[in-house]
Formats: structure tokens, sequence, C-alpha cells
């Protein structure tokens, strides 16, 4: 069984991990796995196109 975090959540741990958290710390304290969050960071990241 997966779960589903809202939009908020995942903003917010977004945001924590650009402010200098790590992913290591933000999954130990807030519960989802490091590689959920990296997910999420990397599609938070806007992509620059050049051309």
């Amino acid at each position: 069984m997966s779960i589903r975090y809202s939009q908020d959540f995942k903003d917010s741990l977004v945001k924590l991990h650009q402010e200098g958290r790590s992913l290591k710390s933000l999954a130990e304290e807030f519960g989802p796995s490091k590689d959920s969050i990296a997910i999420w960071v990397k599609q938070a990241t806007p992509v620059m196109i050049q051309g």
C-alpha cells in the first residue's frame, strides 16, 4: 500500500531541501523515502531550454 502525500506537504519538503536540508534528514524526520523526496525536488525544478 502506498501513501499519498498532499501537494502542500511535498512542496514544504522541497522548500526545506532547497534551503539546505539533506534528503536523509528530511526522510528521517517526515517519513517519505529519500528517493520520493528526490523525485519531488526534481519535479519542482524548472527546466531551462536554450535556443
